[in-house]
Order: structure tokens, then sequence, then C-alpha cells
């Protein structure tokens, strides 16, 4: 039976991060390099995942945790070297190998399987994501023969300065016969300016076999770029935002402002909702249709948003139900809580959620008014129909079709002042 087995490079030490951590540990929205990439090579439909760890190994593990299996690169001596530690996973398998870096956080699973599919279809015993750049520096450059097959990839420092011009770059994804590439893995020597083993000259050695490689162009080539300090962290960071942001307009979602407004993973948001600038979205949200957010609004984890909402400027709302029609306009916090259908909610109100230890829920029904500068000391339970006076301190369930005031008694001293 051939399978499909994912190879991801993890070991590396990212020194230019400047960081006790390793770099592959760096978010990117809430989540780690390493992550995305074991996300995006399992979205394309590779179940088994093999990391190669190496320098803080221990934190590259807490993150993937059993997601995948693991092997453990002792000296940093190169690509192949990496790929030879995780041969043990591969022996006595057939099928395909993909190898990839687990720095490069933002590429599509469509060029995944892409790149699988054409290996598969013309029986490539390797096939590689290559790109075409203006300015080539830094990358290996891919050598073809006169019918335009991939014969060799040369790194930048063994290049000699004919081949420096070649403006087609190795982008480091590779999709291999398994059998073949353990082959070649035996044939591998460290005879270059590096004194490393190259992964890319098992292409060299296929090819001397007579073996037939070949490669795919990436479409974008934004989603081979690699993090290796904090700059390019935020520049993936930005393409990545650009991305969600233009996926939700095509899909029925006004975004005001895409450079200043941030969607996370896992969000859902319905169609004809407006997000106005400076909105922070994060994942594990659900937004309904006809709604509207911020500006400068912060929506957490576990919200759920019925349609028609609005929630204004300055709001956040973690954890929480909130129903249709519904309006919290503006300065409020809303934590822990379930609100329903047409309620509205005035400026300043606070659900005062954690007593230090525990987080408690506060429960608002239909058809509520809340005034100004109110706080709900959860467990609460706001019945339908409640007028909520404006400056209360709520401690205790109101039922429905009551006003609650919670306010000490005002006195004025006169002539206090003379």
């Amino acid at each position: 039976m051939e399978e499909t087995i994912a190879i991801m490079l993890a070991a590396g030490k990212g020194t230019r991060m400047k960081s006790n951590k390793s770099k592959l540990v760096h978010k990117i929205y809430g989540k780690e390099l390493v992550k995305r990439a074991v996300e995006i090579t399992k979205k394309a439909g590779i179940d088994e995942v093999i990391a190669v760890v190496g320098y803080l190994k221990e934190q590259v593990q807490d993150v993937l945790g059993d997601s995948v299996k693991y092997a453990v690169q002792e000296e940093m001596l190169g690509t192949g070297h990496a790929v030879m530690q995780a041969t043990k996973y591969l022996k006595g398998k057939k099928g395909k190998v993909l190898v990839l870096n687990g720095d490069v956080p933002i590429l599509r699973p469509e060029t995944i399987e892409r790149l699988i599919n054409k290996s598969t279809e013309n029986k490539e015993c390797a096939t590689l994501l290559t790109a075409i750049y203006d300015n080539p520096t830094g990358y290996g450059r891919i050598l073809r023969d006169e019918g335009g097959n991939v014969k060799e990839i040369v790194e930048e420092k063994d290049a000699s300065e004919e081949e420096k011009k070649i403006q087609e770059i190795n982008a480091g994804v590779y999709c291999f016969d398994i059998q073949e590439l353990l082959n070649a893995l035996k044939e591998l020597t460290p005879n270059n300016a590096q004194g490393e083993y190259y992964l890319t000259d098992i292409i060299k050695i296929m090819n001397d076999k007579g073996l037939r490689t070949g490669a795919i162009t990436v479409k974008d080539n934004t989603e081979i770029l690699g993090v290796n300090d904090r700059m390019q962290l935020e520049t993936v960071t930005k393409i990545l935002q650009k991305r969600i942001n233009l996926e939700y307009m095509k899909n029925g979602v006004t975004i005001e402002d895409i450079e200043n407004t941030y969607i996370y993973d896992d969000v859902q948001i319905g169609i004809d909702t407006v997000i106005h600038p400076n909105t922070t979205i994060k994942s594990d949200v659900v937004i309904g249709n006809d709604c509207e957010i911020g500006p400068n609004s912060y929506i957490r984890e576990g919200t759920r948003l019925a349609d028609n909402v609005k929630i204004g400027s300055f709001v956040e709302i973690k954890k929480s139900v909130i129903g249709r029609g519904t309006k919290v306009p503006h300065l409020s916090y809303m934590g822990d809580c379930e609100i329903g259908e047409n309620t509205n909610i005035g400026c300043g109100t606070i659900t005062c959620n954690y007593d230090g230890v525990n987080k408690h829920k506060t429960k608002i029904g239909d058809n509520c008014f809340v005034g100004s500068n109110v706080n709900f000391v959860a467990p609460v339970t706001i019945q339908n129909n409640v007028t909520i006076a404006a400056g209360s301190t709520i401690t205790e369930d109101v039922n429905k079709n009551s006003l609650a005031i919670a306010r000490q008694r005002q006195i004025n001293k006169e002539n206090y002042r003379k």
C-alpha cells in the first residue's frame, strides 16, 4: 500500500531572532510558526508528519504534542542530515514523502497538493517547488537541461557567477519517492563550501541514475517566505492578515480597512457584516449576518454573535453568547455572559466575572435595557424585559418586567465650599 508522509524540518537555531525561545515557537496571530506549518500539511491530506527537532527541542515538542512523530538532529549538519534522522520512519514503506520547513508558515495546502499530484501523475522520483525571483540572491538556483528538466540545484555559496544570474530558485519544498530517497541518502556527502549534507544534492544523484525529476513553480511567491528574524515575522504576519481579510471580503463581509483589521484563524463571519477599523477578532469566534463590529473593538475566543448584533467602539467581548438584534454600543466589557435578543447594553457596562479564583456567568434576557455604567457581579441572572438603572451595581438576580436600582443615596452638603 502506498502512502504519503511528511518530514517537517524543525531543528534550526534561528539565532537572528535574538530570542531565548526557539524561532519555531514564535507566533503569528496566536499560533506558533511550526504549528501553522504542520496544520497546513495536514490540511493537504497528509496525516503522518515527522518533525525533526534539535535546538530547544522541548519547546517545539510542547507546542506540537502528540500530533506528530519525532526524530532528533543532535548536530546541525545540513538539511540532508536532518532528513537522515527521520529515515527510521520510512523504511519498508512505499509512496511519497514530502519535506518542508517548520519556519515557512503560510504555504497554501493547495500548493502542497499540486506538488504531490504532479509527482504522482508523472511518476517523478523528486518533484521540487520553485519560484521566480527578480533578485534571487541567497537562494539555491535551479539548473535545467536543454529539454527544460531539472538536473541540479546549486546553493548560492557554491554557484558560479553565471549560475548566480539564474532567477529560478529552490523554494525548499520537495516531494520524493520514499525508496529512491532512501537510496540517494546513502550516497549523500558533505563535499561543499559549508561541509554539510545538502538535501538539494539528492536531485543530481537521482538524475545521474537516470531517474525522473521535475518541478512546479509556486503561483504566489509570498507563500514560500520563511521567518528568520522579527522583521520577517512582521512581514509574513502582514501578508497573512491581508490574505485572510480579502477572503472574507470575497465572501460577503465588508472590511473598511484591511490594513488595520486583525482576524485570526478559525473565525466565521456572516454576509453583510461590517467590520470597522482597528478591530481584532480572535480564533473560535462566530459572527452572524448583518452585524456591525467596531471600530476599536476586541472580540475574543468563544464568542458567538447572532444576526443583527452591534458591537460598538472600544468594546471587549469574551466567551459570550449574544442574541439577535442586541446592541453593545461602546466602552463595555462583556465576559462569560449570555445575552438574549433585542437587548441594549449601556455605555461603560461590565460583567465582573472573576472572583480571583473562578470565572462566573452573567445571564441577561430578551428585551432588556441596561443603563450606562452598570456592573454585573456574577453569578447573576437578569430575566426578560428588565430595566437596569444607570450607575447600578447588580449583585442579585432580577425578575422579569422589573426595574433594578442599586445605588447609594445621594447626599448634598450645602455651602460645603465657601
